[in-house]
């Protein structure tokens, strides 16, 4: 498969072509420091054979801003070489911090803006970012990341909504990207032309008058000419949408842009890959052949296999997957497909971090603030002997299901697959409990469902009894029917 072949990026060898992006974990504590619960969370994408994982955003400046890593002084080396040190001892995936700048917020909906920023002020910026980026390389990671997207610093200075008029001005393409251009060329005089520096921007904003795909080709190919060595793709999540909660501080990720940033289950899936597929093509039309990561609900292994086989991308992201189970490489990679800990995309991770509470996955055991090991050796949860007893009933347009509690060790939950008329059963949900209810049906057609439990490292028993529902078609639908009979 072209997902386990290596790439080279600068010198740096990625075993495979499967990336963890920067994720928040809210692990750390207010002092920014490396612990060890940051530590074991991305050791444990290592043992799962991640190619390239990147660090949650990790601050260049001391701004507060609650539990978040930094690489502002020198103190804070020690705990990112131990966590380098550590990654490289398990496994021969590559692991790279992404530096972040970001401004002020205020829990009254103020915030600051890059227009609020003096000459002093972005010299200051652009010298953290070489600092922390000399601060990466000491500290033996194989490379860095600029956060360039959604609602910070860089990213701002990029937005089609970006307010300056001086030589920083929004009006303009080239003035969005001078600082950008600033940043890259002094974090290259600090780490040198052989330490791989990469960057996560926005294909698109998702924001009223923000940039689209057709600006970030243009963007893409600025970067591709100063020298970037690989490019991993994002969209949405902004300020400029965000919904202000009374007391507390503006997270962008609440709006409609945050929508598309992390699309949750009522999304199909692949909802982006078009985008990083145009900016690749772009780029290599234009002779540069910097890697694209593409990213957004990605988790079938034949789908992420395609976008590569078809030259849609260089490079698949996976963050809340990988966060559910970070053994996926390894399961694919194996053939073990079948145990893989699907992502439901419930978002349960996003609320976590939209309240400052440390971010763990939904589907894990109750409790864990990792995620579970693999237990190749485990037995399958399995339904008692008078079987799982599934039934399903429709009530006020939506499904009823309940079925019996499995047996087995340590099992963590129900996958409730559903197949509309004769098509393809697939995953609907998750839950704990042995009950669901489906809102998602529309009169007239019919559905099958059955259910598989599943212990807390993805080995899943035997599918349940299937029932039957064919939903009845609303009554103002059918008389207008006899109406036009």
């Amino acid at each position: 498969m072209k997902l386990f072949e290596p790439l080279r990026i600068n010198g740096m060898t990625v075993p495979n072509r499967i990336a963890v992006p920067a994720m928040v974990t809210r692990l750390s504590g207010e002092d920014g420091y490396v612990n060890q619960d940051v530590t074991d969370r991305y050791v444990r994408y290592a043992r799962g054979r991640v190619g390239l994982i990147v660090v949650e955003a990790t601050a260049v400046h001391r701004a507060k801003s609650g539990p978040l890593l930094r690489l502002c002084g020198d103190e804070f080396i020690a705990g990112h070489r131990d966590l380098a040190r550590l990654v490289h001892d398990v496994s021969d995936s590559k692991i790279v911090p992404q530096i972040i700048h970001f401004m002020k917020v205020a829990r009254s909906g103020w915030r600051q803006t890059i227009d609020m920023l003096s000459e002093q002020d972005i010299e200051r910026i652009i010298g953290e970012f070489g600092d922390a980026a000399g601060r990466a390389r000491e500290a033996g990671y194989d490379g860095i990341e600029l956060h360039s997207a959604h609602a910070y610093t860089l990213s701002s200075f990029l937005s089609r909504r970006n307010p300056r008029r001086d030589l920083y001005d929004g009006r303009s393409l080239e003035g969005r990207l001078r600082m950008f251009g600033r940043v890259m060329t002094r974090v290259r005089q600090v780490v040198g032309e052989d330490f791989p520096v990469g960057v996560r921007f926005l294909a698109e904003e998702c924001i009223k008058e923000g940039y689209t795909v057709e600006d970030a080709k243009l963007i893409a190919l600025r970067m591709a000419q100063l020298g970037v060595d690989y490019i991993s793709l994002s969209v949405g999540g902004k300020f400029e949408d965000a919904v202000h909660r009374e007391g507390q501080p503006l997270y962008p990720y609440t709006g409609y842009s945050g929508d598309r940033c992390m699309p949750g289950d009522w999304y199909p899936p692949l909802p982006h890959a078009h985008l990083a597929e145009q900016i690749k093509q772009y780029l290599n039309a234009r002779g540069h052949s910097l890697p694209v990561i593409s990213v957004g609900k990605i988790s079938d292994p034949d789908d992420a296999e395609r976008l590569l086989a078809e030259g849609r991308a260089d490079m698949i992201g996976m963050a809340r997957q990988l966060l559910a189970d970070p053994d996926w490489p390894r399961k694919v990679m194996e053939g073990r497909r079948d145990r893989i800990l699907r992502c439901i995309y419930c978002n349960v991770c996003k609320n976590l971090d939209e309240n400052f509470r440390e971010v763990h996955c939904f589907l894990w055991p109750k409790g864990l603030r990792q995620a579970p090991e693999d237990r190749a050796d485990a037995l399958a949860p399995r339904w008692p002997a008078e079987g799982a007893g599934l039934s399903a009933t429709c009530e006020g347009g939506q499904i009823r299901l309940v079925w019996r509690r499995a047996d087995g060790e340590g099992v963590a939950g129900y996958d409730i697959y559903r197949a509309e008329e004769n098509g393809e059963g697939r995953i609907l949900e998750a839950v704990k409990s042995p009950k669901a209810l489906d809102r998602t049906v529309l009169g007239g057609l019919a559905y099958t469902y059955y259910v598989r439990a599943y212990d807390a490292s993805g080995h899943a028993g035997p599918p349940s009894n299937a029932v039957r529902v064919a939903v009845p078609m609303p009554d103002y639908v059918t008389e207008q029917r006899a109406r036009h009979a």
